[in-house]
């Protein structure tokens, strides 16, 4: 076999093409509501969860560095993602950006890499989501069945994640429908969770002691970039937004300011709430389901757990279908392209959304959600993030060499140090992550390399044009 069989690749002009030819998705979607689409993948379970958690086991006060540095490798990467979304606005995000420049194969590992990822992303922040609405229920005198309330072993009598499954499930029904009633939706959701943070903010700020900081680092640097490798995955939700590329009205301007704006906006909030919550109770209280609703039930404003219990469950809602959409759209392409049975990429013949590959990843993600942890769901989700980030930014480097005459509404900046640095970041924060992750991971990828191997290599569109022995 040689390097050219192996390594097919996808011209700029052919991905460009697929723009026209895939018309069967509705382009409705403008800046605002793309840009929403980002800020649902973006703020959620971090905002509500892992800030607290991070903070109580990993970073302590530091938490708020633990987001800056995430922030910087994020952003290293958005600066190369929005690059892409303007050149190459077609649905697939880093699967089909790694296509036009790297090559079939390692177009299927980023693909496949994805799908793992956004399907995990799903399940874990269905389980927040379930904490934050059984913290709801108990507000208004309401308890689940104990079977009901959580994974085997994550409390007394407990079998299954009951609310998990159905928020997975309802999502993905949702998800079936017209796209832009999926962006209202979603709009909707993104201003009730963002309400909610100004409001902690805005409301715990006059209650915060400045000795909650110190010891500002007592788990040491050590702590701070572990819990940056964790909190990664409350920062990189921006990239859903590329997989509607042909949902949007004006894909190759605004998909590059709707990536840079939503991780804007949401970088601010993550570090104001960060310095906030550990700032009104101890770091070492907030290792819970619901920390931000644990604090200040502390502090005694049950009102504000009230509403924000409220808000989180609305909020995470957008999450779960900003990476669902994602999840879908990357399989769509992925079965467009041949890779994966055409099946896959058929569109509802009413409503025009890839609704195949959206109910059975609803229904995978609801399985997962009911009957797993959400420890060991959550450690597979950052080394596919980071590994597509680290392929993406060293593919802005190649594509800068080989193909500058291709036109782009937006360049990366201070090329190649930046795409550099998003990948030398990246690369160590995939260092700190645990060695039963990098396990699991190795797994997954040998599953879908002899997928690849005995199915998508010999089915693929590039194939069928033409293949090399």
């Amino acid at each position: 076999m040689s390097l050219q069989a192996l390594f097919r690749t996808k011209s700029i002009e052919q991905l460009q093409s697929e723009i026209g030819r895939a018309g069967q998705f509705r382009r409705v979607l403008g800046l605002w509501q793309l840009t929403a689409i980002g800020l649902g993948g973006l703020i959620g379970a971090g905002i509500f969860v892992l800030t607290g958690v991070v903070a109580a086991t990993q970073a302590g006060p530091a938490v708020s560095l633990s987001f800056v540095i995430a922030g910087i490798a994020s952003a290293a990467a958005a600066l190369s993602y929005a690059e892409f979304a303007g050149m190459i606005p077609v649905a697939g995000s880093a699967y089909t950006y790694g296509y036009a420049v790297l090559g079939e194969l390692v177009a299927w590992i980023i693909g496949w890499d994805l799908l793992l990822e956004y399907a995990l992303v799903v399940a874990v922040v269905s389980i927040g989501w379930s904490g934050y609405l059984q913290a709801l229920l108990g507000q208004l005198g309401m308890t689940l069945p104990s079977f009901a309330m959580g994974a085997a072993g994550t409390g007394p009598g407990h079998v299954l994640d009951l609310p998990a499954m159905l928020g997975s499930l309802a999502v993905a029904g949702l998800l079936t429908l017209r796209i832009e009633w999926d962006a209202r939706f979603n709009t909707a959701m993104v201003i009730i969770k963002i309400a909610a943070v100004v409001l902690v903010i805005a409301v715990g700020l006059p209650h915060v002691q400045t000795a909650n900081w110190h010891p500002f680092m007592p788990f040491g640097f050590g702590g701070v970039a572990e819990g940056a490798a964790v909190v990664f995955f409350a920062v990189f939700g921006y990239d859903t937004l590329t997989t509607a590329a042909e949902e949007a009205r004006d894909p190759q301007h605004q998909l590059p300011r709707a990536v840079l704006l939503s991780l804007a906006v949401s970088l601010v909030l993550y570090i104001a709430m960060s310095f906030v919550l550990t700032g009104i109770v101890r770091y070492d209280t907030l290792n819970s389901a619901a920390p931000v609703a644990a604090a200040f039930t502390a502090i005694g404003l049950p009102w504000v757990t009230l509403l924000v219990s409220a808000a989180a469950v609305a909020g995470i809602t957008s999450v779960m279908l900003a990476f669902l959409l994602g999840c879908a759209r990357i399989w769509f392409a992925m079965s467009r392209d041949g890779l994966l049975p055409a099946w896959f990429a058929q569109v509802h013949p009413r409503f025009r959304t890839p609704h195949r590959p959206t109910l059975i990843a609803g229904g995978l993600t609801a399985l997962v959600a009911g009957f797993f942890p959400i420890k060991e769901v959550a450690e597979l989700v950052n080394i596919g993030t980071l590994s597509a980030f680290t392929i993406i930014c060293l593919a802005v480097i190649v594509l800068r060499r080989t193909r500058p005459d291709v036109p782009r509404t937006f360049r990366t900046p201070l090329v190649p140090w930046i795409p550099l640095a998003g990948m030398g970041f990246s690369l160590w924060l995939l260092s700190k992550l645990p060695a039963v992750a990098w396990e699991r991971f190795v797994i997954w990828m040998a599953i879908g390399l002899v997928i690849y191997f005995s199915y998508g290599r010999w089915h693929s569109v590039l194939a069928k044009k033409g293949r090399v022995p």
